[in-house]
């Protein structure tokens, strides 16, 4: 059986780790670097990065940031932000990032996914997806969650498997932030309707919300950023935890 994963992220702004709820309200959680290098050595099984505030002056300085990140770990991550074509992918692949996730382009030009699958291959792809509940209906945003379009989180998660997308990031807006647990009955859908991988993100805030999206939600992953940023859970005793409860994960 495949193990879980379990996997910290980095909302990164001007060089440094930044974290709100709802997607806003942003505080500072620490250096970038140090924090990849801790989860590392705690047993992380991946890191994701992202970039929140890039734009094309910033890309240099945030290459230059993923190389600094991929010299003091040794675990696969993922980097992300302000990717928009094959150009932006190549400098982040080349600085040791493992796979890219895009969002906001892919939404406003989906054969971006069919581009960049083919160019470096849909394992390096991951579709990330922020959506909110919104009348009942899962509903894509996009601009870190300022825009809303007319994209169903359903229907676009299928969209991205088909065009390409090697991994689905599916991030709950109304969870995000809250320590209330992950969007369980929109992750089980997703698992029932693709068939690659589902990295759940939003609403982690103990030990059992970990446990409820893997055996209810169906995850394969499990993203989470201020609990591991302020010490709440320690990645060891949350593993120890999940392997008590029968989750297969890497001890």
């Amino acid at each position: 059986m495949l193990t879980r994963r379990i996997i910290p992220c980095l909302d990164i702004k001007d060089g440094r780790t930044v974290k709100g709820v709802n997607f806003i309200n942003m505080r500072d959680a620490g250096d970038p670097v140090e924090l990849a290098s801790q989860y590392a050595t705690q047993g992380a099984d991946e890191l994701v990065f992202l970039d929140i505030s890039a734009t094309d002056e910033k890309r240099k300085t945030f290459a230059m940031l993923v190389k600094e990140i991929a010299r003091n770990i040794n675990i696969p991550f993922t980097v992300g932000g302000g990717i928009n074509s094959i150009a932006d992918v190549a400098p982040l692949l080349e600085a040791g990032a493992d796979k890219v996730s895009i969002n906001s382009a892919a939404v406003r030009n989906p054969e971006l996914i069919d581009q960049l699958s083919k160019a470096f291959g849909s394992q390096c792809i991951v579709a990330a997806i922020d959506a909110r509940n919104i009348n009942h209906s899962w509903i894509v945003h996009t601009h870190g969650g300022k825009n809303t379009t007319d994209k169903k989180l359903f229907d676009w998660a299928k969209e991205c498997e088909n065009r390409g997308s090697g991994e689905i990031l599916f991030t709950s807006m109304d969870h995000d932030g809250t320590k209330n647990g992950f969007a369980i009955d929109a992750l089980a859908k997703l698992h029932e309707l693709l068939t690659i991988p589902v990295i759940a993100s939003g609403g982690a805030g103990n030990t059992k919300h970990f446990l409820d999206v893997f055996s209810s939600g169906k995850a394969d992953a499990a993203l989470a950023a201020s609990i591991f940023h302020f010490g709440e859970i320690k990645i060891p005793e949350l593993k120890k935890y999940l392997s008590q409860n029968n989750i297969p994960v890497r001890l």
